[in-house]
């Protein structure tokens, strides 16, 4: 049973999009062809595709073995281990539908994650950055009873060793997956409330990793450094791990991003690809100066997962050595890359053209009626990989999709002659003064090229007179000295921007608060204490 209607599935198989494979596929082909080429290192740990595809077959039967059937969920909540992949590749082969959690989801959401699924198990490791997950299991375990079982890489505790799922042989399921079914569930954005769960066939995704490689340019002898977590959508498919082992490269694992580690690993493994977040993206070229490695293997920086402002852009490639890529994309579906042969200045101040021909791109109003070419609208989608609806949420489907099954992405952008995506901002993120709309994004980008300013979050603050007024957040560079809030508010009017726009507060802090994956919590800053 599709997961698209009947009509778009056939469309998207005759024009080869969807080929009838499942996602195991990109570990199997390479196993049998290369069995002892490199797919995986974690720290000094280096597993061959044909141990990796031989401990995915074990943890198939493990699972089933444990009495999980074929749809049956699991909440899958790994920290950035090899183990990760065994156990991501294994569910897929046993037909279970692993849940992608991230390492630093809690109570609330674990909880919610088991219990919106009924899950019949939840998978862990031990101890990850200092926190006991197998405490936080205790606490799940007790919030939702109907939870099966909790497995534990690592030291179990009261729960199941993983160890034990691998004892159970290597048969092959009765009833494997079809292509067209339910794959795993990824999690929306959650920028507001708990994430919805994005239903994902093997069909749909595999055509986004294998475009994603192709337009990426992997091959063989491709290293992809995964800093960000790996559940995660952007590390995970874009062109990220899946996409690696696809192209018969290999993925190194980063235990955290920070540039320390990170920079480090780039010079060990000679890695040539990486992706990250506009913050650490920042975070490492501010630090790749002063920490003495070699990056000359380094040769594509992928950046997406929320907008990269253009000065920010412009600092990248120089501090680092390498080609910048801009990304932008969803969980949901659709992704944009720049293209190597993209002109630089495209690259630095678009965020991509659409993977595939037969992604379907709407700009339209507020009362959805279509836009003229340039004009700034509300970004709709639909699509070969772009789902058709939340996963068990229909209340929430009939405002998230058109009738005829466009995605209501809540980003607000733009089209270039050139087919590429110019993202202004998100529609929550346009603030309201006094019936003047300021879009966020414009006045970062000002502030951003300030000599003294490493970053910048401007969000909106509740106003009883003008309904909303602008709050900048801002992050010094080290040994810039410290401006007076007036200075930026007319470093910004010098900017060529209107008055409303220069922001009514400006506060000086460490760091931003941060989503799972990195990204600025502006939600939080939003809620920050005045």
């Amino acid at each position: 049973m599709t997961l698209w209607p009947e009509e778009f599935a056939d469309r998207y198989r005759a024009a080869g999009h969807w080929t009838g494979e499942t996602l195991d596929t990109v570990i199997r082909r390479h196993a049998g062809t290369h069995p002892g080429r490199i797919a995986v290192t974690d720290g000094d740990r280096h597993w061959s595709y044909a141990e990796l595809d031989r401990r995915a077959d074990a943890l198939a039967a493990g699972l089933l073995a444990r009495g999980l059937r074929k749809g049956d969920r699991v909440v899958l909540q790994l920290p950035n281990v090899a183990e990760f992949f065994e156990v991501f590749f294994g569910a897929l082969r046993a037909g279970v539908v692993p849940v992608m959690a991230l390492p630093a989801h809690r109570r609330a959401e674990i909880s919610y994650f088991c219990e919106f699924a009924e899950a019949r198990a939840l998978i862990v490791a031990d101890r990850h950055a200092g926190f006991d997950h197998r405490e936080l299991a205790l606490e799940v375990t007790r919030a939702v009873p109907a939870l099966g079982e909790v497995i534990v890489l690592g030291d179990p505790g009261p729960f199941t060793p993983l160890e034990e799922l691998r004892q159970a042989g290597s048969t092959p399921p009765a009833d494997p997956p079809t292509a067209d079914g339910l794959a795993f569930l990824q999690l929306s954005g959650g920028s507001t409330g708990l994430p919805k769960l994005i239903p994902r066939s093997h069909d749909d995704y595999l055509y986004s990793v294998r475009e994603s490689a192709v337009i990426c340019g992997l091959t063989p002898r491709s290293v992809y450094l995964c800093a960000l977590p790996a559940a995660h959508n952007f590390p995970l498919s874009s062109p990220g791990t899946l996409g690696t082992f696809h192209a018969g490269g290999r993925v190194v694992l980063a235990p955290d991003p920070s540039p320390a580690t990170a920079l480090a690993l780039i010079e060990r493994e000679r890695v040539t690809l990486t992706g990250l977040v506009p913050p650490l993206a920042l975070a490492w070229a501010q630090a790749a100066p002063a920490a003495g490695r070699d990056l000359s293997s380094l040769e594509l920086l992928q950046v997406g997962g929320a907008k990269l402002s253009e000065e920010a852009a412009r600092r990248l490639g120089p501090a680092l050595g390498c080609r910048l890529q801009q990304v932008f994309g969803m969980a949901e579906g659709l992704v944009n890359y720049t293209r190597a042969d993209d002109p630089e200045e495209t690259v630095l101040t678009t965020q991509g053209r659409p993977i595939s021909p037969d992604d379907e791109v709407r700009i339209v109003d507020d009362e959805d009626q279509d836009l003229p070419e340039g004009a700034t609208g509300h970004l709709l989608t639909r699509g070969p990989y772009t789902v058709r609806g939340y996963w068990r949420a229909p209340e929430h489907n009939a405002v998230a999709f058109t009738a005829d099954g466009f995605y209501r992405t809540g980003d607000v952008v733009r089209r270039t002659p050139t087919g590429h995506l110019v993202v202004e901002g998100r529609a929550k993120d346009q603030i309201n003064r006094g019936g003047e709309k300021v879009a966020a994004e414009e006045v970062e980008n000002v502030l951003l090229r300030h000599p003294a300013v490493h970053d910048v979050s401007v969000v909106a603050t509740p106003d009883e007179y003008l309904g909303e007024r602008s709050c900048a957040y801002v992050i010094l560079r080290p040994g810039a000295g410290r401006p007076r809030p007036a200075d930026l508010k007319s470093f910004v009017r010098a900017g060529g921007l209107a008055d409303y726009k220069v922001p009514d507060r400006v506060e000086f802090v460490t760091a931003f608060p941060q989503t799972g994956i990195g990204k600025v919590s502006k939600k939080d800053l939003r809620s920050a204490p005045r």
